[in-house]
């Protein structure tokens, strides 16, 4: 069975930093693109922040210069650093990737890390 744990997340103060974690297990084959979304209370799941197997970046306009995606390949874990934070990036942030596994290709989600910016 293939899994998603995210780590990292917590209480920040407006203009601190972060670094989410997120490491896959289970019988893979393969992972292609990794990203990270974000859901606030009362809001839809949004778009944050992906990365290709290549290392090729994408950022939602909210947090381009001030978020950065990264993974390493061998510990088949995400990260995203997280800085200058604001109150409205205040989410439960989750984990998505591109996986090949025993039982085929598929999207599956982590569990969510809450992070909240507040003073």
């Amino acid at each position: 069975q293939v899994q998603l744990v995210e780590s990292g997340g917590g209480l920040v103060q407006p203009g601190g930093s972060l670094r989410l974690s997120c490491s896959v297990s289970g019988s893979i084959f393969s992972i292609n693109a990794m990203g990270w979304y974000r859901q606030a209370p009362g809001k839809q799941r949004e778009f944050v922040a992906l990365i290709t197997s290549r290392g090729t970046t994408n950022y939602a306009d909210s947090v381009k210069g001030r978020f950065t995606i990264s993974r390493d390949n061998a510990k088949k874990t995400v990260y995203l650093q997280m800085n200058d934070l604001k109150p409205e990036d205040t989410a439960v942030y989750y984990c998505n990737a591109e996986i090949t596994s025993t039982i085929g290709t598929g999207r599956p989600w982590g569990q969510g890390t809450q992070v909240t910016v507040s003073s």
